[in-house]
């Protein structure tokens, strides 16, 4: 069965300019064409492209997920390069875990401190300022107190 930019797109859950993005990359073939110059898609363009969606919403840049798809293009290879792969992205996952809950802590301590005054007392704006004056720093992508 063939299916148009649009129904592929619908399928998987993105817009055609998602569809035309991954084909521009390199992440999708480019398709074949109909007789009107339509472009037309097959399953396995739609299990590919949901394979890329479902990638991206893990957070996988867009590297990786071509050398995971190479990797799928070769079933019979160990696995052991797709798991330092998925390592890889854990950590990346981990680090900005770590960030996001020290910004969290960041503001909840300036709300905190807030006096409910004047701007001019308002420590909110004293330490979005005066970095300095943070208790959380940001030092080579590594949060530290």
């Amino acid at each position: 069965m063939q299916f148009t930019i649009g129904r592929l797109a619908d399928a998987a859950g993105c817009k055609v300019q998602t569809v035309r993005y991954y084909e521009q990359v390199g992440l999708l073939r480019r398709p074949e064409r109909s007789g009107g110059n339509q472009r037309l898609y097959s399953q396995v363009d739609i299990d590919r492209l949901t394979f890329i969606r479902h990638a991206r919403d893990l957070g996988f840049p867009l590297d990786a997920i071509r050398d995971l798809i190479s990797l799928s293009d070769r079933p019979d290879q160990p696995c052991d390069a797709a798991d330092a792969i998925a390592r890889e992205q854990l950590s990346e996952v981990k680090r900005r875990i770590e960030h996001l809950q020290a910004l969290r802590l960041e503001l909840e301590r300036m709300i905190e401190q807030c006096s409910h005054g004047r701007i001019s007392d308002c420590r909110v704006i004293e330490v979005l300022g005066d970095h300095g004056k943070c208790a959380v720093h940001q030092t080579n992508g590594r949060v530290t107190s």
